[in-house]
């Protein structure tokens, strides 16, 4: 019988011990890996939410700077500088104000059981983007007090009453598709536009183009930049962005990733009178 419970094979204190160590590394290894490969994960996902919504607010105005100065052949509103195609005014950029344009295009609503040559109503609409300081809380600032530095972009859209000669109230203008001021995009830090005559240079003045030039722009520059919610970097660190707009560059030693977004519009309905 001692001979038989001698032979018994067994693991002593020491080789437990040595085994839970090398388990504890290993399993120390693998959560610093997860950790790593998710907070990667999270960062590229992150970048991307953020580049997709500034691209999908350029996407817009790009859309509606090509129908800028559109109207159809019989349309018969008479001329006003009230409602030029494209009206840009100039702001200064972060922590004051950023660009605002507003779009106007033609428009027609047709009305079956009017007397014929009578059935079609024209109109126009005009778009307005434009920056107002944002609201969101800065978390990182002690007091709950303090809001972040940037802004929100609204939208609007009204349609232009010939009756009175102005821009109509979209709560009482009847037109299911106009609207007032609606958000659509926030952590934004500046938002520009640049307009160019057929010569490649710029119109410039605020509002631009003037009067005078209000049939003269051919493309526009437009130029949005956009801050992470949360903080992006591990550390703090001076990074500059370089805007289209001379001035506007901005510059911030904080852990904040800003995405910029360019493009050129072009404005091929203006000029067409």
């Amino acid at each position: 019988m001692k001979k038989k419970l001698s032979s018994v094979a067994g693991l002593t204190l020491i080789e437990i011990l040595i085994a839970v160590v090398i388990s504890s590394l290993m399993m120390a290894a693998m959560f610093t890996s997860y950790t790593i490969v998710n907070n990667t994960y999270r960062q590229v996902t992150d970048r991307a939410k953020i580049s997709q919504a500034g691209r999908d607010l350029v996407g817009q105005i790009l859309r509606e700077v090509r129908m800028a100065g559109y109207k159809y052949i019989n349309d018969d509103i008479p001329a006003s500088s009230a409602h030029n195609p494209i009206k840009i005014t100039k702001g200064t950029g972060i922590g004051s104000s950023c660009d605002k344009i507003e779009i106007v295009y033609g428009g027609i609503e047709y009305n079956k059981s009017a007397a014929e040559g009578d059935r079609f109503d024209y109109t126009r609409y005009k778009i307005t983007y434009e920056c107002k300081k944002s609201t969101i809380i800065d978390e990182t600032i002690p007091g709950g007090s303090t809001v972040i530095e940037g802004f929100a972009v609204f939208k609007s859209k009204h349609r232009w009453n010939s009756t009175s000669s102005s821009w109509s109230d979209p709560a009482t203008d009847s037109d299911e598709t106009t609207y007032d001021e609606e958000k659509i995009l926030d952590y934004v830090q500046d938002l520009v536009f640049i307009p160019f005559d057929e010569d490649g240079r710029i119109i410039a003045g605020s509002p631009a183009p003037s009067d005078s030039e209000a049939y003269d722009v051919k493309t526009v520059d437009i130029s949005i930049v956009v801050r992470s919610s949360k903080a992006f970097y591990r550390s703090s660190a001076m990074r500059t962005i370089t805007s289209i707009a001379t001035g506007r560059d901005i510059a911030k030693d904080d852990r904040y990733f800003r995405d910029t977004i360019t493009v050129t519009a072009n404005a091929r309905n203006i000029g067409l009178q």
